[in-house]
């Protein structure tokens, strides 16, 4: 199992009103979209991380030897506590590690190219890049494990790690805002309903 993603799906959703992880995308919960193309672009498996709507994104996920459900009773206590649920249930084979939230949706070919760029560079972390910005996912080496466990809230969470190594850090430069998309608000998710079929294609 080479490679492994991490899906953070745990939290409220407050901003948008409903569960984010459940908005229609395309005729298929957004969830199941974004575990189709984090595995169509490279990934063996993907761990969903849920929390607030456990229930209802368990129901809305494909059950399947590659998709693993990781509960995190603890998501109100912030995104590192998921990132930390994702990464306790890696398999021991993993080499490298994909994380992206829910809300963050990417084709499959973004993916792909993110993959392998960052196999190809040997670096222990690749970050898309789009106009001088940092995009998703955010893709490691599975030796940063030790020092991925350890990120809390009051450190920046994985920034701290980012940091630390950004001197021999992986850019991967897209011409394409794509890597930046959010859905943070109903007016975002109407907004990609639009914007996102054009920007999707693989250029």
């Amino acid at each position: 199992m080479g490679v492994e993603a991490i899906l953070l799906s745990a939290g409220e959703s407050s901003r948008m009103g409903k569960p984010k992880a459940l908005l229609d995308w395309f005729r298929q919960p957004l969830v199941l979209a974004q575990t189709h193309s984090l595995l169509e672009g490279g990934a063996n498996r993907v761990i969903v991380v849920t929390g607030a709507h456990h229930d209802e994104i368990t129901n809305a996920v494909t059950h399947q030897p590659n998709i693993t459900i990781a509960n995190n009773p603890n998501w109100s206590q912030g995104k590192t506590t998921s990132i930390k649920t994702g990464l306790n249930n890696l398999t021991p084979d993993c080499q490298t590690i994909i994380i992206l939230a829910v809300d963050q949706p990417r084709p499959a070919w973004v993916v792909d190219r993110a993959l392998q760029s960052h196999l190809e560079s040997n670096r222990l972390v690749t970050s898309p890049r789009y106009s001088g910005h940092g995009g998703h996912p955010l893709l490691f080496d599975a030796s940063l494990l030790p020092e991925l466990s350890n990120i809390s809230e009051e450190r920046e969470g994985l920034r701290e790690v980012m940091k630390r190594h950004d001197q021999d850090m992986n850019r991967v430069y897209f011409e394409n805002p794509i890597v930046r998309f959010d859905l943070n608000t109903p007016e975002d998710y109407e907004t990609a309903l639009t914007t996102y079929p054009s920007l999707s294609e693989k250029p």
